[in-house]
Parts: C-alpha cells; sequence; structure tokens
C-alpha cells in the first residue's frame, strides 16, 4: 500500500474550498481521470474512473465530515484506497488543502504506475485543477454542510 500526501494553498475562503470539496459530482471538471460520480445519499458515493484505457468503478463511504475542517472516506470493494482531505485557514481569503490518501494497486498496470509515482503526479495534477478550477469561479457550485461521524 502507498500513502500519498500532498497539499495545495487556494486564494479563496475555507468555507469556499471545503463547500467546493463537498460537490463530488463536480470532481470531474478538475479530476482528470474520474468519468463520473454519482452521490447515493450523505455518505456514499459512486465512482467511475478511467485510468490508461481501464475503467474502475467503486463505491466510497465517507467516514468522517466537519464542516470547514475535514472529510475522510475509505472504498468498498475491489479498488482499495482510503483518505483524508483537510482544510487549513491561512487567512481571510487563503486556504491549505491539504490530501492524504492510501492507494493499493489492483494489478500489474496500477503497480508500475505507482511505482513511478504516476499516482502521485495525478494527485497533485488533479489538485492544481482543483485551485484553478475553485480560483477562476471565486465561489463554489454548491454546498453541503452536514456532519458525519
Amino acid at each position: 500500500m502507498s500513502t500519498i500526501e500532498r497539499s495545495i494553498d487556494v486564494d479563496v475562503p475555507v468555507r469556499t474550498a471545503y463547500d467546493q470539496w463537498t460537490q463530488f459530482e463536480d470532481f470531474p471538471q478538475f479530476m482528470e481521470d474520474v468519468e463520473r460520480i454519482v452521490q447515493l445519499d450523505d455518505s456514499t458515493t459512486h465512482w467511475v474512473v478511467k485510468v490508461a484505457g481501464a475503467e474502475r468503478e467503486w463505491d466510497a463511504d465517507i467516514t468522517e465530515q466537519k464542516p470547514d475542517e475535514r472529510i475522510a472516506w475509505r472504498s468498498r470493494g475491489e479498488t482499495q484506497h482510503a483518505g483524508v482531505v483537510t482544510f487549513h485557514k491561512l487567512d481571510e481569503a487563503k486556504t491549505r488543502v491539504m490530501l492524504q490518501m492510501d492507494v493499493e494497486p489492483n494489478d500489474w498496470i496500477e503497480k508500475a504506475g505507482d511505482a513511478l509515482g504516476v499516482i502521485e503526479r495525478n494527485v497533485q495534477r488533479d489538485l492544481d485543477n482543483f485551485k484553478g478550477f475553485i480560483e477562476q469561479r471565486g465561489t463554489e457550485t454548491g454546498a453541503w454542510r452536514g456532519e458525519i461521524d
């Protein structure tokens, strides 16, 4: 299992960054490998991802969610990963988004990609894309302010 840790500073208030991250169905707008996400209920999402021509689907459970602080999840099924994204107020208009993810590659293609740092680079690319997405908009596309413990 690999652990990936990355962060990025975004020029929006912490509430804006957090609220956008709760809009899972919008992830394909800034996560290049994500084809679609369907929010099944408050704590369950269904993911469809395409990487190197291979499509993967899985459900993920949101295991913890605290507004403006953190969202944690874990996948179900063959695709094994878990993680947490945290939001840190740097000032009134700047937020640090920190992502930690544990990933278990499934097959030899994913294992090779992991060994070559492809997964890590893709995570950073998606964080960079999130920064561009939210800064260009200046506001979130929606929000869910509920808590999950």
